[in-house]
């Protein structure tokens, strides 16, 4: 099918001479050519999307590797405990003669970093809203080459803690922004899978930092953590060259109306060789009808804003669905090791088995994503998981019964199992989550709503990190495999609350999300419930379908210019 217009056009530029441009033609005009972006995104298929969009897959995995980093450093800092080096560097001799890192300072360095990304979420709120994506990526890489530095010259715990809370402020806006940027750069067919690849570079730092450090085992002096401090500057370096020649999200400069700088970039992610139906006119008038729909149903953009009207059950569900991440028992899985060793594994096998969970990590999300192309939505997905990651953590529950003299025996199988959680976490839950955060809030408010949901998640994490060392602890609570009973009951209210609330999102476009909650369809409803965005009133008088308007008139007046000039 041949182009309905020449997109190598300013955009709306007139054919016809002369002709009066009234407010009804242009709102007329945006609905059309919306209403025609909105069929082809609903018809286009994953392979189509992806010969259509290769360049806006490739800037936005580049963009969402940017998350890797964290990744890795947690991972450093986890393993860097048993390093008898680095005891000696930062901890206190005891009296055993022996060096530890006290408890106290432990704790402050797991939780420097989620103070710093909590900062740095809030931060991303405001400062990626006016400045833009790019540009905001780009000053968090700089600062990131910057706070590697305290890591690296270290003197003491407290330069530790101080690098940790710095370098989480960055890391706290590449958790969010890059599913933002994922979000908005690709069509539909290709947003579930983007979106959801953050949570495959959260698996690349982790393997990627577990084999730093079993590389490093066999040195006995400070380069044994020196060296994997120095190797962060091996991310931002190349990721912050990548960025500068990326293009802005096309939403964000609709939303600052920025019309012609919007196409400008939407070409730069599309491949127009390779599919010739597509219409860049036409996106961008989809772009500036849901965005003039949400400036009519969204009273501002404030993060008061995320608690009003329709916002407040978008945020509510987005901050939940963070949130269960954690209190489906991932805090629990994570002690898989601890199992292990009770049933006879030797600690050297340690870290073997964490490199295999964290390639678990990444294996699930590549398995979500077949298991995405097979057509099954993103709340069945999450609603099944659960249901399976319930089950199984009752199971371990009940694995605390056997007789003390197989206790070998249950520790091995509870050990295992928790792997196979892992995996089973990651195949749903784990990856979904990402997917849905970006999909169910605004347009105008999607970063405020993601950070707020994300603070969520890195509280109960928080909160979950304390909890879990006293119920395993045999000096403590002690309560072994009876912690599944605890997680299996909290993950079964997080399917009830699943099951009502969740809506999917699957299919639809970003207008289709934000009239099925106007009209407050029923979560379970969503998929079936048949929505025209196009029969919205009020919209054709949005500051939206004026900055349109006003980009048209001035190519039609500059248009009949060129045709008097070529008269005279």
């Amino acid at each position: 099918m041949a182009h309905e217009k020449d997109i190598s056009q300013p955009i709306g530029t007139a054919t016809e001479k002369n002709e009066d441009f009234s407010h009804a033609d242009a709102a007329a005009k945006i609905v059309s050519d919306a209403r025609l972006a909105t069929e082809k995104e609903h018809k286009m298929t994953l392979w189509q999307g992806i010969k259509l969009y290769p360049k806006a897959v490739g800037w936005s995995l580049l963009i969402s590797t940017c998350i890797a980093m964290e990744g890795y450093d947690v991972c450093l800092l986890s393993n860097f405990y048993g390093f008898p080096q680095f005891n000696r560097k930062y901890g206190e001799q005891l009296p055993d003669g022996t060096w530890q890192i006290p408890p106290h300072w432990q704790a402050g360095l797991s939780n420097g970093a989620n103070v710093g990304e909590i900062i740095g979420l809030f931060i991303n709120g405001f400062v990626s809203e006016k400045y833009g994506y790019r540009y905001t990526v780009m000053t968090c890489l700089t600062l990131i080459i910057a706070f590697t530095a305290i890591f690296f010259t270290a003197q003491s715990v407290v330069d530790l803690e101080v690098a940790e809370i710095l370098c989480g402020i960055p890391w706290g806006v590449f958790q969010t922004l890059t599913i933002t940027y994922a979000s908005e750069v690709c069509p539909v067919a290709l947003r579930g899978y983007l979106t959801t690849y953050v949570n495959f570079c959260w698996g690349l730092g982790q393997v990627v930092g577990i084999g730093v450090i079993k590389s490093m085992l066999t040195r006995d002096d400070q380069w044994s953590y020196r060296i994997p401090y120095a190797l962060q500057w091996m991310w931002p370096v190349p990721l912050l060259i990548g960025i500068c020649l990326a293009p802005e999200s096309p939403w964000w400069l609709v939303r600052k109306g920025r019309l012609e700088d919007a196409k400008k970039s939407l070409l730069r992610l599309t491949s127009l060789d390779r599919e010739t139906d597509f219409n860049a006119d036409e996106t961008i008038a989809m772009m500036v009808h849901t965005t003039a729909l949400e400036e009519n149903i969204t009273t501002g953009a404030s993060y008061l804003d995320c608690f009003r009207g329709t916002d407040l059950r978008r945020t509510e569900i987005v901050c939940m669905a963070w949130a269960i991440q954690n209190l489906s028992g991932n805090a629990f899985s994570g002690y898989s090791t601890y199992f292990l060793e009770q049933a006879g594994l030797s600690p050297s096998k340690a870290y073997d088995f964490a490199l295999g969970q964290y390639g678990i990590n990444m294996g699930g999300v590549l398995g979500a994503w077949f298991l995405m192309s097979r057509g099954i939505g993103r709340r069945t997905l999450y609603l099944g998981g659960l249901c399976g990651l319930c089950s199984m953590l009752i199971i371990m529950g009940f694995l605390g019964l056997v007789p003390a003299a197989h206790r070998d025996q249950a520790a091995l199988a509870t050990g295992s199992m928790m792997i196979v959680w892992a995996l089973f976490y990651q195949l749903t839950v784990g990856t979904v989550c990402y997917s849905l955060v970006a999909e169910l809030s605004t347009r105008r408010l999607q970063i405020k709503t993601v950070v707020l949901g994300r603070n969520l998640y890195n509280i109960v994490g928080i909160i979950c990190s304390v909890l879990s060392p006293y119920m395993l602890n045999p000096g403590a609570w002690n309560w072994s495999n009876f912690t599944g009973f605890f997680w299996g009951g909290i993950c079964f209210l997080c399917i009830i609350y699943t099951y009502f609330r969740l809506p999917e999102p699957q299919g639809r476009t970003f207008a289709e999300l934000d009239m099925l909650f106007e009209k407050k369809v029923s979560a379970r409803k969503f998929a079936s419930t048949v929505i025209d965005v196009f029969e919205e009133k009020g919209v054709e008088d949005t500051n939206a379908f004026h900055r349109y308007e006003d980009v048209e008139a001035r190519h039609r007046e500059e248009e009949g210019s060129r045709v008097a000039e070529t008269k005279v």
